[in-house]
């Protein structure tokens, strides 16, 4: 018996190898549906694409200028900064406003989404005034928000080569125009020479925004990609570097949380606020964030926060904060024989590049979707739908404050791991069917030239020599890795399985995208989409699908009156808010008011939740957010089904 026992411990590793070889290889073998069932899937969807406005006037270009000790990898530097994110802008009630980042011109635009009143006011492009700047630095993300609470939405700008400036809509403008933000420095005291900015050179990519405090105000997350450093000036060589490992990579750029403090309205608004340093673990706050998310996930109104690292484990981190201070605690997925290390929340191996929250079995807790690199016969990670495995919000709640992430990755038996070089993901009801689908970018550089064999070799390349750009392949214009993958959309089957509609509903065009925004931009209930893509013009799907479901939107905002002006308030969203659906068959729907989840791609900051066909009377809504004061509110409500706009203060109140 001893000495068997003995062979069993010997052969173990071996035998646990079998197991997931045998495992992956049965999932790979699960059936998928058949071109009727394909199309019969893909026939309850239907969108149209509009080309967006842009204004004109700005030289364009197809690659970006680098420090010289990127010049053999431009194209690889020059691979990301395509953005887009929905809003209401000019306060007409609906979220048709467009705030995108097109990097052939390297210029903040805000624009009407196409379509019904699409001509509101002319396209343009931020204007950061007074502020300091100077030639080596672009935009890379725009995060629409009341950062100074007056009712108004505002823009945040994030960039390569510079600390973030926050763009305040003037009350008393006469419209929607370049004049009407007064741009703001997010860090006060920015240095400058002769009016160019020599500052500190951030290399941001990753952004969110949500009251991580619990003091009834918005706080920003800030994660930076690259060290500071001149990547964007071609003048200098040096004082820039790489990652120092595929899988393990923690020499990134400092992330750092500004908790709000003040703010002041008027013709000359402003917002202050206090950054707050070591909230994370140091070598988490250097992981190369491509993507963050901020939600409630255990019912406190206090956001955990997700953290999509490129080069390295991604990050989560259960919120105990406190008002006046923000404390976050890492959290892990626990291991067993059958889950591999690279598929364990906290300890990851892959490329993390964009995330979203949402409920995909309507068990009443949020689920999540990663992006990671997955492309045959290139680097073939997998994606990750992450599914709670708590029995409630009391059960997830200990499981965190004890440090355990209950999570574990289903994209494999759900049709989902495998993608292409994954980015932006949005999980959305588009067709109000009670079912989430699945938005996800994907594709990295385009071009003639097929370079995935020498990228191959630098991903299992010595660590030693990956800090250093000299050891890198060329990967310049003209070079070619995953540049025809296409715009991803993973509808949910009748087995439960999750099959790409993309090619079936025409939004399979081969250029890599980057941001995904959703909203209704038109108020007719169903949730259109737009894409940003990188070195290509940008693209809004306007949905279309036929015989749609009953939904419940929501616009939640302070109760409070927005500071009179000529320029309307959309009202002040209440960020971080939880909505709770229980329908009379005893389904149950969550959402939230999103603080910019994501890459690149922003959603609006309404409620969307699909109910499907059977939902024909009122619904019952359960209510739970912060108000100003930093107290936490909670109200049960009767809803008719479609658009509801509600204030929310001490007790929620429709308009």
């Amino acid at each position: 018996m001893t000495a068997t026992l003995g062979w069993l411990r010997r052969q173990l590793p071996g035998i646990v190898a079998l197991v997931l070889v045998t495992s992956v290889f049965l999932i790979a073998r699960l059936p998928s549906y058949s071109a009727a069932d394909t199309a019969n899937i893909a026939s309850k969807f239907s969108f149209k694409p509009l080309s967006i406005s842009l204004p004109g006037g700005y030289a364009q270009q197809t690659i970006r200028k680098v420090n010289k000790d990127y010049t053999h990898i431009d194209a690889w530097i020059s691979s990301v900064g395509a953005a887009i994110a929905m809003n209401d802008l000019d306060g007409d009630g609906l979220s048709n406003d467009l705030c995108l980042v097109d990097p052939r011109i390297d210029q903040v635009v805000v624009t009407p989404t196409p379509g019904a009143r699409s001509g509101r006011y002319a396209p343009f492009a931020l204007n950061p005034g007074t502020l300091p700047v100077n030639d080596h630095m672009a935009p890379m993300g725009c995060v629409p928000g009341d950062y100074n609470e007056d009712g108004r939405i505002d823009l945040l700008v994030y960039m390569w080569g510079r600390t973030p400036i926050v763009y305040l809509a003037k009350p008393n403008a006469a419209q929607l125009g370049a004049d009407a933000y007064q741009p703001t420095e997010l860090v006060p005291g920015a240095n400058s020479t002769n009016g160019r900015y020599t500052g500190p050179q951030w290399n941001t990519n990753a952004a969110t925004v949500a009251d991580f405090d619990g003091d009834g105000h918005d706080d920003i997350f800030i994660g930076n990609y690259f060290p500071n450093g001149p990547v964007l000036d071609p003048t200098v060589s040096g004082g820039v570097q790489m990652n120092h490992s595929m899988s393990d990579g923690h020499n990134g750029g400092e992330d750092y949380f500004f908790r709000w403090t003040a703010a002041t309205t008027g013709d000359h608004p402003t917002v202050a606020y206090n950054r707050i340093d070591n909230v994370l673990p140091k070598d988490a706050s250097k992981g190369w964030e491509l993507g963050a998310a901020a939600n409630d996930l255990d019912g406190d109104q206090l956001p955990e926060l997700y953290l999509a690292n490129d080069f390295g484990p991604d990050r989560m981190f259960y919120n105990q904060s406190t008002p006046g201070h923000i404390k976050l605690s890492p959290v892990e997925g626990v291991r067993t024989p059958l889950i591999p290390k690279s598929k364990t929340i906290g300890h990851d191996s892959f490329k993390g590049m964009g995330l979203d929250f949402g409920d995909l079995n309507h068990d009443g807790i949020y689920d999540m979707f990663v992006s990671n690199i997955t492309t045959s016969w290139g680097i073939e990670e997998s994606n990750f739908q992450f599914m709670s495995t708590a029995k409630n919000q009391a059960d997830l709640r200990a499981k965190l404050r004890a440090g355990e992430a209950p999570w574990v990755d289903k994209s494999g038996p759900s049709g989902t791991a495998w993608s292409g070089w994954g980015w932006d993901v949005k999980m959305e009801d588009f067709n109000n069917s009670g079912e989430l689908s699945i938005a996800q970018a994907t594709g990295f550089v385009k071009g003639q030239t097929d370079r995935w064999p020498q990228l191959q070799e630098l991903a299992t390349a010595n660590d030693q020599l990956l800090q250093n750009p000299f050891w890198w392949p060329n990967a310049q214009a003209g070079d070619d890795i995953g540049g025809n993958q296409t715009l991803h959309f993973f509808a949910k089957g009748p087995t439960g399985r999750y099959v790409d509609l993309a090619p079936d509903l025409g939004l399979a065009i081969p250029v890599p995208t980057r941001g995904v925004a959703t909203g209704d931009s038109d108020g007719d209930g169903r949730v259109d989409f737009a894409v940003a893509r990188q070195w290509g013009e940008p693209v809004f799907y306007q949905n279309q699908s036929p015989d749609t479901g009953a939904y419940l939107g929501l616009r939640l905002t302070r109760d409070t009156t927005p500071v009179a002006g000529t320029l309307p308030a959309a009202g002040s969203p209440v960020t971080g808010a939880q909505v709770t659906v229980k329908t009379a068959d005893g389904r149950t729907f969550i959402g939230r008011v999103d603080g910019s989840s994501g890459h690149s791609g922003r959603r609006s900051t309404d409620v969307h939740i699909g109910l499907g066909r059977n939902v024909t009377g009122p619904v019952q809504v359960h209510l739970r957010w912060r108000d100003r004061t930093g107290q936490v509110r909670d109200q049960d409500l009767q809803l008719t089904t479609g658009w509801h706009s509600l204030k929310l203060g001490q007790q929620a109140k429709e308009k």
